[in-house]
């Protein structure tokens, strides 16, 4: 079957390629022709532009010419006095030359030294030196002809656009240097001149003089910039000084163009026209576009039948990999979920079976002080933590723990906590610990802190086979839309940095997953990060990581801050255990009657009257016959109406009655964490009971008070 379909697939790739070989054949000569012709047409726009700005220049240097002649013929016979003599007439007649052509802001006549004798511009001419300016200075050693200056700014007090200077040499009837006649060209006039020749975009026109200073550009750069001395352009103009054509890429704008040059006759100056390259490419690109709208269809049909059939044939074989995979992932999804809804079901009643246990090996042991039963005793008890042990496990990875946080300091628990880190590594891993100058406070629950601490430890433990450091550290930090979780607050940040092997970039974000390991079956479930994770969730905070192969692993745990004081741990308290101050009847709900039998002797044990109720809605009607009840202790879960809802009841109709709650298992207990109840997580001691039931006493008292 599989070979069949590789032969179909094979043959219509066949004639896929037949299909579409001649067309691109056809295609590829027809875009050469193109190609060429539209490099021809782009030589013959550039070559037409640069004849255009070419006659254009010429005509504006010449007219520009014709006035400093008039000008050196009127003032040629006069001396610099008779020449100031006459400055008013001279001004006036000047002006009338400067407005008479468009190009030319003003005409000037200078001295020898520099001062101007009458200009078109102003009457009388101010009193400024002009020496230092580039059309004077360029005359003064030897005639050397028509000078064009650079483009320059106007000295105050004249103001305006700016200007480069034409300049020719006066000379007296012996001659010698006697001053200088100028004219001051706009370049803006030039510029707006090569805007309308070369409006189309891509084009390129220039005025620039043969030092490569640039006197007029389309489109602008600015004043003063000047063509590479080191590129390829000005190379080409020094092997060819008159005119040439060439494409390359300007060091001013970073444009690729294809130029053409040309020098002016008799002046220092070149015209240039050009276009972008990409205007020429473009131009072509849409006469290939042309090709391909008309040329397509002729083959159009043939390939889509094809592509069409080898596309659904390949779509079927795609769809069937989909929908496997999809399948696949469903079941596992489901798979999953129902392990974690199996879970929860089994920690529930697994741990109604340990409380029941628990609690009848107490009993047993009050009655019997032989000591082989005693140490059969013990063994169950021992049997019956274990299997909370397990059970907690359990509803780790389900993520349905019942959270028991307390205000903790973050850098005691995790001192208190390093001996048993320590002694779960090797001798040649060593264990840094930073403790904090000052007390860390956090609400957690300090067992699954530990348990998160010692899965970190193990991780690490087995990324550095030979041997490492371990470090750890507290410090405290205010965020503000932190990381992908945004956080914002004061929280407390432990770090726990590692110098094992590493985790690879393709595994990172799955790490978290529950059951995703990378050791083998032997030494590792995958539930050890996961309940991290769930441990920190839980916590109103988040866990980051920060991983190079090779270089180590560092994660930071970011927990809120508690404005509360951390309480001393209960077993570091030398009291003695707490009893019943004077008769109080209790209302004990729970369904299961082996647990209720268990709970009741605890209760009377602690010096209570036991009242019991199967249900939530019996309880409420003893409540309502009843008035001697003082205290409620009831399970979460049960049928019907749940403790959680109880507790609510008696809250907004009994407010004086405490309500304690119970559970081995529920999605409810972290709300009624959050509303206040006192919790007893089952399988619970008889101490445990005594001192949650007494602890809601004597807060119901002090709220009373």
């Amino acid at each position: 079957m599989l070979t069949a379909q590789r032969d179909s697939i094979r043959l219509l790739r066949a004639i896929l390629v037949a299909a579409v070989v001649l067309p691109i054949a056809l295609f590829c000569f027809t875009s050469w022709l193109a190609y060429h012709n539209g490099q021809a047409n782009a030589d013959r726009q550039i070559d037409q532009t640069r004849d255009i700005i070419t006659e254009h220049a010429l005509k504006v240097f010449e007219s520009v010419e014709r006035s400093m002649a008039e000008i050196n013929e009127v003032v040629l016979d006069l001396s610099d006095a008779e020449i100031a003599g006459q400055e008013a007439a001279l001004h006036e007649r000047f002006k009338r030359l400067a407005r008479g052509a468009d190009q030319i802001k003003s005409l000037w006549v200078f001295d020898r030294h520099g001062k101007a004798l009458v200009n078109s511009l102003s009457f009388p001419s101010p009193n400024i030196d002009f020496s230092d300016r580039d059309y004077f200075k360029a005359h003064v050693a030897g005639d050397i002809g028509t000078y064009i200056g650079e483009i320059l700014r106007p000295r105050a007090p004249f103001g305006g656009a700016a200007f480069f200077g034409v300049s020719r040499r006066r000379t007296s009837p012996d001659g010698s240097f006697v001053g200088v006649i100028q004219a001051s060209l706009l370049p803006d006039y030039f510029v707006g001149f090569y805007s309308k020749i070369s409006g189309e975009a891509g084009g390129y026109a220039a005025l620039f003089r043969d030092d490569g200073a640039i006197l007029a550009r389309v489109p602008a750069l600015g004043d003063n910039v000047a063509i590479d001395p080191d590129g390829s352009l000005f190379k080409l103009f020094q092997a060819q000084p008159q005119e040439g054509t060439t494409t390359t890429g300007s060091r001013l704008d970073g444009v690729d163009r294809k130029v053409a040059y040309r020098k002016l006759p008799g002046l220092p100056v070149y015209v240039m026209s050009g276009l972008e390259t990409r205007v020429i490419r473009a131009r072509w690109l849409k006469q290939v576009g042309s090709y391909l709208i008309f040329g397509l269809p002729a083959t159009a049909a043939l390939i889509s039948i094809v592509v069409l059939a080898l596309a659904r044939t390949r779509k079927l074989y795609e769809e069937a990999g989909r929908r496997q995979v999809a399948e696949d992932a469903l079941r596992q999804s489901q798979r999953l979920e129902a392990l974690g809804r199996l879970t929860g079901g089994v920690a529930h009643d697994f741990n109604n079976l340990l409380m029941v246990v628990g609690g009848s090996a107490q009993k047993l042991r009050r009655r019997h002080n032989d000591p082989q039963d005693q140490r059969c005793l013990d063994m169950i008890d021992s049997a019956v933590a274990k299997g909370t042990g397990l059970t907690r496990q359990l509803l780790s990875f389900s993520r349905r723990h019942s959270v028991s946080a307390k205000v903790v300091d973050l850098g005691a628990s995790v001192a208190k906590f390093s001996d048993v880190m320590r002694q779960s590594v090797r001798s040649n891993i060593a264990i840094v610990i930073d403790q904090p100058a000052r007390l860390v406070a956090v609400r957690i629950d300090p067992n699954e802190f530990e348990i998160a601490l010692l899965n970190l430890t193990l991780n690490a433990r087995d990324a550095m086979p030979d041997g490492g450091r371990i470090d750890i550290s507290v410090r405290t930090e205010a965020l503000k839309n932190h990381g992908p979780s945004r956080l914002t607050g004061e929280y407390a940040v432990l770090t726990f940095a590692d110098t094992g092997t590493g985790i690879p970039d393709d595994i990172r974000e799955r790490i978290f997953e529950p059951f995703f390991t990378t050791k083998t079956v032997d030494r590792g479930t995958g539930l050890g990060l996961s309940q991290i994770y769930g441990f920190v969730q839980q916590s109103h905070g988040t866990i980051t990581v920060d991983s190079k192969v090779g270089r180590g692993t560092t994660f930071e745990l970011f927990l809120p801050r508690s404005a509360e004081q951390p309480l001393p741990d209960a077993e570091e308290i030398e009291t003695p255990p707490p009893q019943v101050t004077k008769p109080t009847t209790l209302l004990l709900v729970e369904d299961h009657p082996d647990v209720s039998a268990v709970a009741a002797d605890y209760a009377e044990q602690c010096g209570y009257d036991v009242l019991h109720a199967n249900s939530a809605e019996a309880a409420i009607e003893l409540l309502k016959q009843r008035r001697d009840i003082g205290l409620v202790f009831s399970d979460i879960v049960m049928p019907g109406m749940s403790g959680l809802e109880l507790g609510r009841l008696i809250r907004q109709h009994y407010p004086d009655m405490p309500v304690v709650l119970a559970s081995g298992y529920s999605d409810r207990t972290a709300t009624a964490l959050r509303e206040g109840f006192p919790l007893l997580q089952k399988p619970y001691t008889l101490e445990a009971l005594r001192a949650s039931l007494l602890q809601a006493i004597r807060a119901n008292q002090v709220k009373q008070h």
